[in-house]
């Protein structure tokens, strides 16, 4: 069978959730599977074959056009619905990892991944520019399109019978996976200095991690850091925020800005794939009390660190993890604190979330993602 899939998601320098997934699903599935012919395609009107990952198996081709994106996605695939993407590549399956603009033919089976719907919960935590680009791709319209939906998780594929009106009969759940390099690491591992090195890391901190934008309730966590340190005036943990800076961030910033803390919290930006183990490995504990995950990486990536974690009761995030972690309620800031309270003081906690968060961690692995996908694309 050739099967023809969209790349377009690794076409950026820094990959995030999304780009994560295709990444770690196609190397995966490209290591199981040696009959099936792949045309994996992107478009785009620079070079950017530089930072584009390498797949070099004889069943796997690369396939591009070199339009100029806006154009590309706005006139030929949104207006003239041209090229049929399908029929460009020649396959009998087309697989799309994410929303996007797209033009089939409707003459073959087509499959497409949904990870959230949280630009259509909570739109107003996106840019215009961002708000702009959902409209325009449709996606209540989209999904209904294609023949197959997968969902990441329980609740997204709730999220698509309620508000997309989706079949049920045609959406799959398929969870996520995390690399097997996230482990817990030796305590004289020289790359655990080199990292607290590299990013400036204080000795004992509370970790966040994710892009910087109001749906991952940063502004939750400092308050939560305040209130736990004004109430522990003995401790010295500080607080450590990582991730790139995303669309409305600027209320985030101010807080810090204002906060009798600011000293103890500090901001590192984006944290390069290969550094993410061993910023795990050098936290406390991880705290993660988004508002909303159609998945959620950080939580279960941090709990195979042997990292113990404070996540959310809502959307996906209390499926992913389970039992394995604390669950709080995201809008309550005295929770969250009492959380960090509880596992910094208390051995026995910590430890029992620790040993869970490990056996937690390892029900998700990247091939049992790659092999659900591939029994779903070989019609089993």
């Amino acid at each position: 069978m050739k099967i023809g899939i969209d790349i377009r998601t690794l076409m950026d320098a820094h990959y995030s959730g999304v780009s994560e997934f295709t990444f770690n699903l196609l190397t995966n599935l490209f290591a199981i599977d040696k009959e099936n012919q792949y045309k994996i395609y992107y478009n785009s009107g620079k070079d950017i074959s530089a930072h584009l990952p390498k797949f070099n198996q004889p069943n796997v081709k690369l396939i591009y056009t070199s339009y100029p994106n806006k154009i590309f996605n706005y006139l030929f695939l949104k207006i003239f619905k041209y090229p049929k993407i399908d029929q460009l590549l020649d396959v009998d399956l087309f697989f799309m990892p994410h929303i996007g603009f797209i033009a089939l033919s409707g003459k073959t089976r087509n499959i497409i991944t949904i990870h959230d719907l949280s630009f259509l919960r909570y739109p107003k935590v996106f840019s215009l520019r961002k708000n702009f680009w959902h409209k325009m791709v449709n996606a209540k319209k989209l999904v209904n399109e294609f023949d197959e939906v997968v969902a990441v998780s329980h609740h997204t594929k709730k999220d698509l019978v309620e508000i997309c009106k989706v079949k049920p009969e045609k959406i799959k759940v398929i969870h996520l996976g995390i690399g097997e390099d996230l482990k817990v690491k030796e305590k004289d591992d020289e790359r655990l200095n080199q990292i607290k090195t590299k990013y400036s890391l204080p000795d004992k901190f509370i970790l966040f991690l994710g892009t910087v934008e109001p749906r991952k309730n940063i502004e939750g966590v400092m308050r939560a850091f305040e209130l736990y340190r004004k109430e522990n005036s003995g401790t010295e943990i500080k607080l450590v925020i990582a991730g790139a800076r995303g669309w409305k961030s600027e209320s985030i910033y101010k807080l810090w800005e204002r906060s009798e803390y600011k000293n103890d919290i500090y901001f590192i930006g984006y944290v390069d794939r290969k550094d993410k183990v061993y910023l795990y490995n050098l936290a406390s504990i991880f705290v993660y009390p988004s508002f909303y995950e159609g998945f959620g990486f950080p939580p279960l990536e941090a709990m195979a660190c042997g990292l113990p974690t404070i996540t959310s009761y809502n959307s996906s995030l209390a499926e992913v993890v389970a039992d394995a972690a604390i669950l709080v309620d995201p809008f309550n800031i005295q929770e969250i604190s009492t959380a960090m309270s509880q596992l910094l003081s208390n051995q026995l906690l910590y430890n029992k979330y620790k040993d869970g968060g490990l056996i937690r961690a390892k029900d998700f692995t990247w091939q049992k993602t790659a092999e659900g996908y591939l029994g779903l694309f070989n019609g089993k």
